[in-house]
């Protein structure tokens, strides 16, 4: 079912490349003409882009921020991805433009780059669509230097050679690395405030965002970048209304939908080994996920149903995968939940049927509560219907004036 799960996401990885420049007739800064620089990348709604790059220069000593324009370096990216793709072209080679320029308080330059839900050029992820996986790409960006820069007492500064660096999301970058005893990836942020138990939040992605291991491609990274569904509840607000909280994103190997019986005891043990290792709180675990992910949330309480105080499917799946077939959650299982259940999906979801999954899920499992959306939009763009996690990602979804992360943080097994 690659196409029922398939979706383009936009996201990149840092590839570690070296780039020169010389501006003709300008003398070298202190003879010293070579610099490192960094991708600084934000996870949008949409996915993960990079949105400026840090030259570091404030081993240069101090420049004059007035010698600094949007021409002063330009700036061209070459994305490519990094297993085989089957002939899908899934990269970019482009020119980046800076919207802007300045130095920040260390002293280094930061180059703006133009950025935004949709705009090509930006992302750090390409979507195989014969693998049905995202996939970090490797970044090759190239900066060319076009006009001097000047030093505070006026010498004009020029750097001949840029050495690219990591790429640096802060947000991402808060959450460790882990694998279970079983093999199992996963990421956990551990929260600021740690005084007494704290909940735990299980997140739970969508089918693009596992392992491809025929292609030995396995790399706890896509959870956190294709989209804000864990990044959300580590968020300063979402931190505040659970009073300080873990968050896991465990990693697939696959889908979770394509073996889910096995999959639950994996995360389980995932959710024990932080219980076991974490001052956590047994009765404030919570689930959520979208896509796979959210037909993984629901199973998830239907073969552990005293371990999470709530669940939080969205656009999931519990119908059969084909015509005819076994329902991935049959009704019986679904009546059974005791876990307090709240879904979301949008009517306008192409990708999996709201009516026949998320509305006939509501409909059987006891007092749940549900949100429909009509479409997916967000600062005024319209992303696919199948991507409703947006709004949960962002604590749209209410019901009698409470929203869904208040709703989650109130219960308790």
């Amino acid at each position: 079912m690659g196409k029922l799960f398939s979706r383009r996401t936009v996201l990149v990885t840092g590839a570690s490349v070296t780039a020169g420049l010389t501006v003709p007739g300008i003398a070298h800064a202190g003879g010293t003409g070579q610099v490192g620089f960094t991708l600084d990348a934000q996870t949008l709604d949409g996915g993960e882009q990079v949105t400026s790059i840090t030259l570091a220069t404030s081993r240069l000593g101090p420049l004059d921020p007035a010698s600094l324009t949007t021409g002063t370096f330009g700036v061209h990216v070459k994305a490519t991805s990094p297993i085989d793709t089957g002939g899908q072209d899934i990269g970019y080679d482009l020119d980046r433009p800076v919207t802007a320029a300045r130095l920040d308080h260390h002293g280094n330059v930061v180059l703006d780059l133009s950025y935004g839900e949709g705009q090509p050029g930006g992302g750090t992820l390409g979507y195989i669509t014969s693998k049905g996986r995202n996939v970090r790409l490797d970044l090759a960006y190239t900066i060319t230097q076009h006009e001097p820069l000047r030093a505070r007492h006026g010498r004009p500064v020029t750097l001949s050679r840029f050495t690219q660096g990591p790429l640096v999301n802060p947000e991402v970058d808060a959450f460790d690395y882990h694998t279970s005893r079983s093999g199992m990836k996963y990421r956990l942020y551990s929260p600021t405030r740690r005084n007494g138990k704290r909940p735990l939040i299980v997140w739970l992605h969508g089918g693009g965002e596992g392992a491809s291991l025929p292609d030995n491609y396995y790399d706890n990274e896509t959870t956190l970048r294709a989209n804000r569904g864990a990044l959300g509840f580590a968020t300063g607000e979402a931190q505040g209304i659970f009073g300080g909280a873990y968050v896991v994103a465990p990693q697939s190997t696959s889908a979770w939908m394509d073996d889910g019986p096995r999959f639950a005891p994996l995360i389980n043990e995932i959710v024990r080994d932080v219980l076991r290792t974490r001052p956590v709180d047994p009765a404030r675990v919570y689930v959520a996920g979208c896509s796979n992910g959210g037909y993984m949330s629901v199973k998830m309480t239907t073969v552990y149903p005293r371990t999470f105080a709530a669940s939080v499917p969205i656009c999931g799946v519990v119908a059969a995968r084909e015509p005819g077939g076994q329902p991935l959650v049959p009704d019986a299982e679904l009546a059974a939940i005791s876990t307090p259940t709240w879904l979301v999906a949008s009517r306008d979801d192409d990708t999996v049927d709201p009516r026949a999954n998320t509305v006939h899920a509501h409909e059987l499992i006891p007092r749940s509560s549900m949100t429909l959306y009509d479409h997916v939009i967000r600062n005024g763009h319209q992303f696919p219907g199948h991507w409703s996690w947006i709004y949960v990602a962002r604590n749209d979804p209410s019901i009698g004036g409470t929203h869904v992360w208040q709703w989650m943080a109130r219960k308790r097994r």
